[in-house]
């Protein structure tokens, strides 16, 4: 048995200029911004979202511009089996995560268990 749940959106930007992407989609949804560990840095910036609501950050990417949300899971390979099932696929394996995508074609990530309360507010499935 493994639990998953809706995690929160990453906006994919094709741009030099993160800050600058980061500023607009800051001062568009409400949210101030908070940069990310040093390890990450120049690559994403958090949004400071409030107690409960979803994971919000600017990544900057290679691939053409898009929103993407990832589902965090405890146990990621349960997960990505569970969702081929339902006719999903996997596109790559980055890091800790997995890139799927939908019988739809859109594109979603599969990541680590992160949020206080994960457990709390998570689906269980067998």
């Amino acid at each position: 048995m493994h639990r998953s749940r809706f995690a929160g959106f990453i906006i994919d930007c094709r741009t030099e200029n993160l800050d600058q992407a980061a500023a607009f989609w800051s001062a568009a949804l409400g949210f101030p911004t908070k940069r990310g560990s040093p390890s990450e840095e120049g690559k994403y910036v958090l949004l400071q979202t409030g107690p409960g609501d979803p994971h919000i950050e600017v990544q900057k990417v290679d691939h053409d511009s898009r929103v993407h949300l990832d589902i965090e899971s405890d146990d990621i390979e349960a997960e990505v089996k569970r969702l081929e099932n339902l006719g999903a696929k996997c596109v790559a394996r980055v890091q800790t995560w997995c890139v799927m995508e939908a019988p739809t074609g859109q594109r979603f990530c599969v990541i680590r268990a992160q949020h206080p309360g994960f457990e709390a507010k998570a689906n269980r499935w067998p």
